[in-house]
């Protein structure tokens, strides 16, 4: 079938200018770029663009006389451009439950790479569990253990996205050696590393860390580089959600250049930031410490999604003893009094602004109130939660009583990040959009979740701000595109050229805007006219089609 797409000003994803004309598509790949007499190559003023009429030429007139059938979509007022590339998702399981991806293909995203910040969904042996929410949702399709068997499961769901699959080492650790507190033996890395290696050659694309989290922050250095030399040598990938992003940033990113310079693997800093007030000053130092690196010929990036506040587990908050062992052992610390005082203790202790700690995703009915609310507004308008004789008046307490009702399973948001550091980051040409958010739909299982904003408005709210910056279009939107393309390898996407799979994105530079909020996160973002995924239109005009033609992407 043939889809002609006329009208439009394409911006390649190349950085060169844009220009007016008409992308021809057949099958799963663009094999036609007409550009029109009238075209003009400079032309940036959409006041001045010329009238469609007089963009036919020749080419167009043949090409329609050859396929009088072809489907058409007019992107007269649109930028044609290729599909957006999320460079840091987690879309895994959400990817099988609800595989039109509507939160992501409504702003764009063509491509997602998952399995990232060291927790993927699969492999799953031994004592490893996926996240809360994915188990619990999920239920009875959780049937897979290997990444093979994921991968069967996830084609048989056909999404209307493509998705790029790393290799999580949490997922790797708690299969091996489970949630204890230390070291790896021997034997359990060259397991670990025999499972990285049956899992690249199952068609991962590398190996993610996480290791703020556990199991993962239990792991030495060494350990963390045995294995990337195991994806290194299968010319795979590395991401990573560096051991800190706050006091220890520093020495953190000294580890990531220590480990590309043991292996030679191209590396990925995951959404880059300075968290925490104390810390914001050492932005320049932490952009200093990279661009030297990347100066030296180490191959080295980073993403960053375009909002102040992070998103994760409200458990993240416990002491580091008391999250050991994941949602099944704090729990029974929660439910044993004297250690649940210990907790509450050290929670109150802390120097924390509790004004920052937004509760997020809840699971229970009498903890759903409190999305949307910082935990200092909580203890404001209440002492109690309902069905609780617990006196809640202070962070550790109301904190430990959310976090049993939900089963240890309650998302949170986390406002410590400077808004002129964002900026600063954001200037900087390496960096990449990620959302760090899975895939979410206003209705259905993943209706009832409290999503960060990033979830729905990450690729029109990085590109508002980059532009805003003094970014050129085109190179933000080469930064949205073929930028992400080269660093993970992604051969034939990210770009608007002949013999490229056609991934294309149809939207309004003045109406692309993000709607969501932290206090509704469910809104579709604006502007997107129309979705092209190999080479069929996924979703057009606010309505998501059948024609869900997403693939499990592999390295070439």
């Amino acid at each position: 079938m043939t889809l002609i797409i006329q009208n439009g000003l394409i911006v390649d994803g190349s950085g060169k200018p844009g220009f007016y004309g008409d992308v021809v598509v057949e099958g799963d790949k663009i094999v036609d770029i007409i550009k029109p007499q009238r075209a003009q190559s400079s032309q940036r003023n959409w006041g001045s663009a010329p009238d469609p009429k007089t963009l036919c030429d020749p080419l167009r007139s043949l090409w329609q006389k050859q396929n009088s059938k072809a489907a058409t979509i007019d992107a007269s007022g649109c930028i044609v451009s290729p599909g957006f590339i999320d460079a840091h998702a987690h879309s895994d399981a959400y990817l099988v439950l609800e595989p039109d991806a509507p939160s992501k293909i409504s702003q764009g995203i063509t491509t997602e790479i998952n399995g990232q910040c060291g927790g993927s969904v699969a492999p799953r042996y031994g004592e490893a569990r996926l996240s809360g929410d994915w188990a619990t949702l999920l239920g009875s399709r959780l049937t897979w253990r290997s990444l093979a068997e994921y991968r069967t499961v996830l084609e048989a769901a056909k999404p209307a996205i493509n998705t790029i699959q790393f290799v999580g080492h949490n997922t790797l650790r708690s299969s091996v050696v489970g949630y204890a507190g230390r070291a790896a033996t021997s034997d359990e890395l060259k397991e670990m590393q025999r499972l990285l290696a049956e899992s690249l050659d199952a068609g991962g694309w590398g190996l993610t860390t996480g290791l703020i989290y556990q199991p993962g922050k239990y792991s030495t250095p060494e350990e963390v580089v045995a294995l990337a030399k195991v994806a290194a040598e299968r010319g795979g990938f590395y991401a990573t959600h560096m051991r800190s992003e706050g006091d220890r940033i520093l020495e953190a990113i000294d580890e990531v250049i220590d480990l590309v310079k043991a292996t030679g693997i191209r590396a990925e800093i995951s959404h880059l930031k300075t968290s925490g007030k104390r810390n914001w000053h050492k932005i320049d130092a932490v952009l200093e410490k990279i661009e030297n690196a990347i100066g030296d010929g180490l191959l080295l990036g980073s993403d960053r999604y375009p909002f102040c506040a992070a998103g994760t587990d409200l458990d993240i908050v416990l002491p580091d003893w008391a999250q050991e062992g994941a949602a099944p052992a704090e729990m029974a610390r929660l439910a044993d009094p004297a250690t649940r005082a210990k907790i509450v203790a050290e929670i109150n202790a802390s120097d924390r602004d509790w004004s920052t700690v937004m509760i997020g995703g809840t699971w229970s009915e009498s903890t759903k109130p409190f999305s949307g609310q910082s935990v200092s507004e909580i203890l404001s308008r209440t002492s109690r939660l309902s069905q609780s004789s617990r006196n809640l008046s202070s962070p550790g307490e109301l904190i430990c009583r959310i976090l049993e009702l939900d089963g240890c399973k309650t998302g949170a948001f986390f406002f410590g990040m400077s808004e002129d550091n964002l900026d600063k980051i954001l200037s900087r040409p390496w960096i990449v959009p990620g959302s760090d958010a899975s895939l979410r739909a206003p209705w259905g299982p993943l209706g009832a979740d409290h999503p960060h904003p990033r979830a729905y408005g990450t690729m029109p709210e990085f590109y508002r701000r980059v532009r805003a910056l003094g970014v050129s279009r085109e190179d933000a939107i080469a930064r949205m595109t073929s930028v992400p393309a080269r660093r993970f390898g992604i051969a034939h996407r990210g770009v608007i050229e002949k013999g490229a799979f056609a991934d294309i994105a149809i939207w309004k530079e003045d109406e692309f805007a993000s709607k969501a909020t932290y206090v509704e996160p469910h809104q579709f973002s604006s502007g997107v006219k129309a979705v092209v995924v190999n080479g069929a239109v996924s979703y057009a005009d606010g309505k998501f089609s059948a024609n869900r033609t997403g693939r499990f992407l592999e390295r070439i």
